[in-house]
């Protein structure tokens, strides 16, 4: 059992750890949670790490090293999409990904935000054809919530001020 001396911002009580509904199941050992954690991080891309790679390609040229793909459909993208995003409803993935998107190239796919799972589902399809694939984490939401430019059918557009709750309002790095 750890005491509040061993916590710097812990309470005055102490709860053992089978009435704590957090360490009910008791945490992974470290050799375990570094491989769980990594893998995470081979199939998951954030928006920031999207928008950061999209910035330096567009700053410096070359190859972006990933095709980005919105998996929601025709109504949906009309509605908004990120720049320089390949559109691929799920449904059309299994007909339409070998004419759209190169196979020797990763990809990354979004859709609505993390109640949706249409990225997910997309980014199966896509793995089943042999693609190498991550998701991108947050959708379209958070793209627009951390204040990043979509294309609408009206043209371009950005927020003033990225929203305070999903990203800092004064850097362009969240430090993580």
């Amino acid at each position: 059992m750890t005491t509040t001396q061993d916590r710097p911002h812990a309470t005055a009580t102490t709860v053992p750890a089978t009435d704590n509904p957090v360490l009910r199941v008791p945490p992974a050992d470290p050799a375990a949670a570094a491989a769980y954690f990594a893998a995470s991080l081979a199939f998951h891309a954030d928006v920031s790490d999207v928008a950061a790679a999209f910035k330096v390609h567009r700053e410096q040229g070359g190859e972006l090293g990933f095709q980005l793909v919105d998996s929601r459909s025709t109504p949906s993208w009309d509605q908004a999409h990120v720049p320089g995003a390949i559109h691929l409803p799920t449904a059309l993935v299994p007909e339409q990904a070998e004419r759209l998107l190169d196979k020797s190239v990763p990809v990354v796919t979004y859709c609505w935000g993390p109640g949706c799972n249409g990225a997910t589902r997309s980014a199966l399809a896509l793995a089943r054809l042999g693609y190498q694939v991550k998701e991108m984490l947050g959708g379209i939401e958070y793209w627009i919530r951390e204040g990043f430019e979509v294309e609408t059918w009206q043209g371009s557009e950005q927020r003033a001020e990225a929203d305070p709750l999903t990203a800092p309002t004064d850097s362009d790095d969240c430090g993580c």
